[in-house]
């Protein structure tokens, strides 16, 4: 084995094939033809004179050498990477940089228009992409690069994976003017007892939903009185104005629509705190660009 022999792009396809476990996909995220990619592991099978991959109902899985190598030489992969851009200035005003956000549905609706706003002010070249992770891929999606950082209700506990607290925020319960509860003998806090008149619509994204929401409802022993669950927030403006149900949601979508909307709105009595977060992984931590970004997140949410 002389490594001088070793093309170094084929280690990207080990590494990327690792991570997708399939080589088309692996292909796919490095602009390779299935045939070039094929023709890749093939040539990386002759060179560790080792299958790397076998066949499984779930997909490829590793071989023991094969996960020896993977971690090792993606880790090396994103240093050089890293090295490299830190190298060259950033120019936001120039840049032409294509940045691959992780935001949820909800984060979408409320941060996406204003971070959209500033970058066709402070760079007006760049594009935006708000890319689907599961809650569950997101620190793998991190590391492989598929996404530049993310903003949700998500947690560091990966290694390698960084933090920042933007705010913290909690559920509020919205209706419409004329819909149940009536403001009359009410104070802003709506109580369990009151809770237990009402029926409710709660959102359960598939790829992002935490479950507090149910949590707290079977907590009070009311989750039989939710009986609409949209996977999207863009149906609660008209679900509110439309019935006569309490439409729970975070309090900064709250104050939004009711601040556009005849809509009237509550604290909930023990609703639970949650913190939303913007994580991003350590090998960008000296990144210029990625620097610039983050910062640009922080400036226009970060509420702490």
């Amino acid at each position: 084995m002389n490594f001088r022999q070793l093309d170094l792009n084929l280690l990207r396809v080990l590494v990327a094939i690792h991570r997708t476990r399939s080589v088309t996909e692996a292909g796919k995220s490095l602009a390779l033809s299935q045939p070039a990619a094929s023709n890749a592991l093939a040539r990386l099978r002759d060179f560790f004179g080792d299958e790397l991959f076998v066949r499984s109902p779930v997909g490829l899985q590793p071989t023991r050498l094969c996960e020896q190598l993977a971690p090792a030489i993606q880790a090396q992969l994103l240093a050089m990477e890293s090295l490299v851009q830190n190298h060259q200035p950033f120019d936001a005003l120039s840049s032409q940089r294509h940045w691959r956000l992780s935001l949820s549905d909800l984060g979408e609706i409320l941060f996406f228009p204003r971070l959209a706003a500033a970058l066709r002010s402070e760079s007006p070249h760049a594009r935006l992409s708000n890319v689907s992770v599961d809650a569950s891929q997101v620190a793998t999606a991190l590391e492989a690069r598929d996404i530049d950082l993310a903003v949700g209700i998500l947690k560091s506990q990966h290694r390698g994976i960084r933090s920042q607290l933007l705010f913290r925020e909690r559920y509020m319960a919205i209706s419409s003017k004329g819909g149940p509860p009536t403001r009359r003998g009410l104070s802003k806090t709506l109580s369990h007892a009151q809770l237990a008149q009402a029926r409710f619509v709660v959102v359960a994204p598939t790829a992002t939903f935490h479950g507090s929401v149910e949590k707290m409802l079977t907590g009070m022993k009311l989750q039989d009185r939710i009986l609409i669950r949209p996977r999207h927030f863009g149906s609660i403006a008209e679900l509110a104005q439309n019935t006569d149900l309490l439409c729970i949601v975070p309090e900064m979508y709250a104050r939004d629509l009711c601040q556009r909307l005849q809509l009237q709105m509550w604290a909930i009595e023990d609703a639970p705190v949650y913190e939303v977060n913007m994580v991003w992984h350590s090998s960008t931590d000296q990144d210029a660009d990625q620097q610039w970004m983050r910062s640009a997140i922080k400036r226009l949410f970060a509420r702490v």
